[in-house]
């Protein structure tokens, strides 16, 4: 489920724009040089597969809790699920912790016994497991002739028990994961990097330490950014921008879709989009934060470290911001 091993690089790093045509970022005028250079960037497949993913819960040794593919190997956020429009997932999920938990998704079909909630007894008790089935399905037209949205989107998994009869808190824990539904043709990123706002903390680490990302410029990066807690956020990204619609990318020169780079996020909401790392802004250590001023002046702060082909990013001194980079928060393809 997660392809973090399948090699998607299509093109060469040192072409900065890759795929133009798809560019969603900034004016193309500065590097026309580029616009035709570089293969076509790889795309999603067809769905309509079945697939069985294995998903365990466990608590971690801070006392916060994550959820894993693997026994021992939980992680926050939870590990990313990736999925095309018409793919059914059957996920056997083992609670290993000693209080109940559950598995419930946004943006995705699912019965009321895959709801995961206390409410309709769809969740799990301590040493137990439950087969969770989410569907996806394409856009069409119903028999009313109306038309009914595809399951495409960036999505999430979250508890709905831990804490509270609504699972404030397991959320607040960690329990949370991304879901990726992609549309036959969607563009595949190099790598893909999951940014939650959960209260004032980011991945639920401490104030002040990112997490951070690698990538090199040219790079296809993706960002899935939710937001979990009490609090309203604005999420921005500084050198970088992207389409505020399903993709994070324009279709073409007369999409209507506006482009920013700073985005009102509340409880429960996800969004993606992915950038040319770098792209007419060269390498660096970019800032990404919250920018409510005050949630970042507490923390809510992170580095998206774009390096040159050596290796170097300009200016930036590791030890002298605290930060370490996220390897482990990232999925690459």
């Amino acid at each position: 489920m997660n392809r973090r091993n399948v090699n998607r690089r299509t093109f060469n790093r040192r072409m900065l724009l890759g795929g133009a045509t798809v560019a969603t970022s900034l004016s193309l005028a500065s590097v026309p040089e580029a616009v035709s250079a570089g293969a076509a960037p790889r795309t999603a497949p067809a769905g309509g597969e079945v697939r069985h993913i294995k998903l365990y819960a466990e608590k971690l040794a801070d006392g916060q809790m994550g959820y894993g593919f693997e026994k021992g190997k939980a992680t926050i956020p939870g590990p990313l699920i990736e999925l095309n429009e018409g793919d059914t997932a059957h996920i056997e999920f083992e609670n290993t912790m000693d209080v109940p938990v559950s598995l419930h998704v946004h943006g995705l079909d699912y019965e009321i016994t895959s709801d995961g909630t206390k409410l309709n007894k769809s969740d799990v008790e301590p040493g137990g497991t439950r087969t969770y089935t989410w569907r996806t399905h394409a856009p069409g037209r119903r028999g009313d002739g109306t038309w009914r949205a595809g399951s495409a989107g960036y999505w999430h998994y979250h508890d709905h028990v831990v804490g509270t009869e609504h699972g404030t808190g397991g959320i607040r824990k960690g329990l949370y994961g991304p879901v990726i539904v992609r549309r036959k043709g969607d563009i595949l990123p190099d790598a893909t990097h999951t940014i939650v706002f959960n209260d004032m903390l980011i991945n639920n680490k401490p104030a002040h330490s990112g997490p951070d990302f690698e990538a090199t410029v040219g790079d296809r990066v993706e960002f899935v950014m939710i937001t979990h807690g009490e609090y309203y956020h604005t999420f921005h990204m500084h050198g970088h921008r992207w389409a505020d619609n399903r993709t994070g990318m324009l279709t073409g020169p007369d999409d209507p879709s506006q482009v920013i780079d700073n985005k009102i996020v509340g409880p429960a909401d996800s969004f993606g989009f992915q950038v040319i790392a770098g792209e007419g802004v060269g390498a660096g250590a970019w800032m990404y934060h919250c920018h409510v001023q005050s949630h970042s002046d507490m923390g809510m702060v992170g580095l998206f470290l774009v390096k040159k082909t050596d290796g170097t990013i300009p200016g930036y001194e590791p030890h002298e911001h605290g930060h370490e980079a996220a390897s482990g928060a990232g999925h690459e393809h």
